[in-house]
């Protein structure tokens, strides 16, 4: 079966320069029968790439140890949802997982119909085959998933414990699918820089690719940070690790460049911008997979340390070059419409935002990248802690906090005081009775109280546009204002989908400020029956045992917990001992409500005494992030849900 898949491997390449040299044919001759051959050419290449994938998750199912992808990254005693979960739990595996979802992105637009598609789709279509050349060389001579093994295995090393995690089927897919899928826009872009039809149409067609791309790349990002909060046992779930760093540079222009694509779209302006930052966008991506392959920085997401590096290295700057090349050379093809008219407006506000994101991503680059830069000049690697990124970023974040609430109140082309001042009475008022209340109830620092009061001034930004929305509706329709918000949302998916997404990174401020400022934590050695109390909490010791199953020795620690008076229940934080001698793998025990989460981790124990050593933390609100991301998610699947409804009402 693995000379199979390791024949459609060879054979791919060789499809995909074929589709190319069809594309650049039809092209040059104008004939839609070599374009209709690259397509063909791309149906072959998804068909063998799922041929390959199929073929390596039935080695791994089946236990077929005479390769070494399967005795690195499988074993006999793993479940079959970790088993298939291998496929991208190591390097080659993860390599022809992405390369597998991005011939399927190049299939679906391929067959996708436009205005322009007949003139722009051959262009679009080499760049993106030349970017899965690139992947699929990486398959043949870097990372091959098919390698016979070197010696005779009756069993494999296992997943990485610290992967065997149900968040582990959603993190690296959903993640691999906002990388990859920036691969279109960045096509759409190139491809119009060259055919100089920079204007409105290139954006306008890749607005869902790049919403769903940013969602996508959203969730991944979120779905870590609660595998980092509920696997790694360190009490908090953003670190600014290098790897962690690498997929939020790409989200950061991502997102400045959704903002400006809507100021193109309505007012010709943006044009340099955009095609700037959505270039960007897709380096940084490969950015991260250089990290997260190269070994060249420490982190607890990373894959491996070999050749890799060098190859995504090289093909980063052939990109650069190429891409910049392009942008220089068609400068002038990317000229304004409209000019700024005042410097208080709805478009100096999306510039400011925009200036904002990139200052917050250069300063993530910068303090992931210095550990290098020092060694390179020093000889010593310095390393750049949460501090420096904390510090650095956390102010701008709440600017932007704020700015999200200014956009919305602020008249196109040119703000009259008048006009501003009707505007901002309440949110402003509504900001100062927030930051008041903070102080009330005990929050403390300037970044903090700016930080909730920022947020309360945007959701009553926010809560305005949608009561004077539903009150107009309902002067023109009679309906009630339930029906009307929800009429009102359906007919304006676009502008209150992005509003619901402003909510929930609300939410997920809030969150973060809360819980990231004032959360408790003990660090105790107990014993049986003795009571360790924290915030609310009250828990009892029980007893420290251990059970035998057949991934190897699991030791638990029971407590007793009471939180104001009432009784809640038993947790259980765990330690795995893997019988095949892998790194013991922690088992945080979590009650989590509404306001807190009860954050229990064993750490060791005295096996004479039956004492537990124990970390226990609570962290509050930390849920509302979670509520957050499904809210993020909401507003987002609105943003892009299709309306073939032309007639809309306010």
């Amino acid at each position: 079966m693995g000379s199979i898949g390791q024949f459609a491997l060879i054979v791919i390449p060789i499809l995909i320069v074929y589709g190319m040299t069809s594309f650049i044919l039809g092209i040059v001759k104008k004939e839609k029968r070599w374009i209709s051959s690259g397509k063909r050419a791309i149906i072959g290449i998804v068909f063998l790439a799922t041929i390959a994938s199929a073929i390596l998750i039935y080695l791994l199912v089946t236990d077929n140890f005479n390769y070494q992808y399967v005795i690195s990254y499988s074993s006999t005693d793993m479940d079959l949802f970790y088993k298939i979960a291998a496929f991208w739990g190591g390097n080659a595996g993860s390599m022809l997982l992405w390369f597998w979802m991005l011939s399927i992105f190049i299939l679906i637009v391929a067959y996708t119909k436009h205005k322009d598609s007949e003139l722009m789709l051959p262009y679009v279509l080499s760049i993106s085959l030349f970017v899965a050349l690139f992947f699929s060389i990486i398959l043949l001579f870097v990372a091959p998933p098919f390698e016979l093994a070197t010696y005779v295995a009756t069993d494999g090393n296992g997943l990485n414990p610290l992967l065997q995690n149900p968040g582990m089927a959603t993190h690296p897919i959903t993640l691999y699918l906002g990388y990859v899928g920036f691969t279109i826009p960045f096509s759409y872009a190139l491809a119009a820089l060259w055919l100089r039809k920079a204007d409105g149409v290139w954006l306008k067609v890749t607005r869902k690719w790049t919403i769903i791309s940013w969602l996508f790349l959203s969730m991944g990002i979120l779905y870590g940070a609660r595998w980092s909060y509920v696997e790694l046992g360190w009490g908090g779930y953003w670190a600014w690790d290098p790897v962690e760093n690498a997929a939020f540079m790409p989200w950061l222009v991502a997102t400045a460049f959704l903002h400006s694509a809507m100021i193109q779209e309505k007012k010709g302006m943006f044009k340099k911008w955009n095609v700037i930052l959505i270039v960007i966008s897709y380096l940084l991506v490969l950015f991260g997979v250089l990290l997260t392959r190269s070994g060249i920085l420490w982190s607890v997401h990373s894959f491996s340390n070999g050749p890799i590096g060098a190859y995504f290295l090289a093909f980063i700057g052939i990109l650069f070059v190429l891409s910049f090349g392009l942008i220089i050379l068609r400068w002038s093809d990317l000229k304004t419409e409209h000019q700024f008219e005042a410097a208080v407006s709805k478009e100096s506000s999306f510039l400011v935002n925009n200036l904002l994101l990139i200052g917050v991503c250069f300063t993530v680059f910068w303090g992931t990248i210095y550990p290098l830069i020092s060694e390179f000049i020093t000889g010593n690697k310095v390393m750049v802690g949460a501090p420096f990124f904390n510090r650095v970023s956390v102010p701008v974040f709440v600017f932007l906090i704020l700015l999200m609430g200014i956009c919305p109140l602020i008249a196109w082309r040119k703000s009259t005081i008048s006009n501003l001042k009707r505007n901002f009475i309440i949110p402003f008022v509504t900001l100062i009775i927030a930051g008041m209340f903070s102080v009330i109830f005990g929050v403390r620092g300037i970044i903090q109280i700016l930080s909730i009061s920022s947020s309360a001034f945007v959701l009553c930004t926010i809560g305005i546009e949608f009561f004077n929305g539903m009150r107009a509706r309902k002067r023109l329709t009679d309906e009630g204002y339930i029906l009307s918000a929800l009429k009102l949302i359906s007919k304006n998916r676009r502008r209150y989908g992005g509003y619901i997404v402003h909510i929930a990174i609300v939410i997920m401020a809030i969150g973060v400020t809360i819980s990231s400022t004032y959360s408790s934590e003990v660090q105790k050695m107990v014993m049986p029956y003795e009571e360790l109390q924290i915030g609310p909490y009250k828990l009892t010791f029980q007893e420290i045992a251990q059970q035998n199953d057949k991934l190897g020795i699991t030791t638990y620690a029971d407590f007793l917990v009471n939180k104001n008076e009432e009784d809640i229940g038993v947790i259980r934080p765990e330690k795995i001992h893997f019988s095949n001698g892998l790194q013991p793998a922690t088992e945080i025990a979590i009650y989590s409500t509404f306001t807190d989460d009860l954050y229990v981790v064993l750490a060791g124990w005295d096996e004479l005494t039956g004492a537990a050593a124990v970390q226990v933390n609570v962290n509050p609100l930390v849920s509302w992030i979670w509520f957050g991301s499904g809210l993020l998610i909401v507003g987002s699947l609105i943003a892009i849900w299709p309306d073939r409804r032309r007639d809309t009402v306010i």
